[in-house]
């Protein structure tokens, strides 16, 4: 395999885990307020999709290892879950 298929590999399998802490991260921001605690954030929004996006590549690398292969929507499914958790947690929504 040469680095340029390696490469390309590596990007295709973390980039649902690059957008999906994005996304969760942005859409946090604008209905934050609605669900989350009234407090100021702790992290700024790139510390907390780099701790999303973290999370989501060690569930992925998780389902890639169990499964024997990427792309089982399970894995993604708890991919979901597991970025919904840790931006709850992040925020501190469980204090609300």
């Amino acid at each position: 395999m040469t680095f340029y298929l390696l490469a390309n590999h590596l990007l295709n399998l973390v980039l649902p885990a690059a957008a999906l802490a994005l996304l969760l991260v942005a859409v946090s921001r604008v209905f934050g307020g609605f669900f989350g605690s009234k407090r100021p954030l702790a992290y700024s929004w790139y510390a907390q999709a780099a701790i999303v996006f973290v999370a989501n590549v060690v569930v992925l690398a998780a389902g890639l290892v169990f499964f024997g292969h990427d792309g089982k929507m399970l894995t993604y499914a708890a991919m979901v879950a597991g970025a919904a958790v840790c931006q709850w947690v992040l925020l501190g929504a469980w204090r609300a």
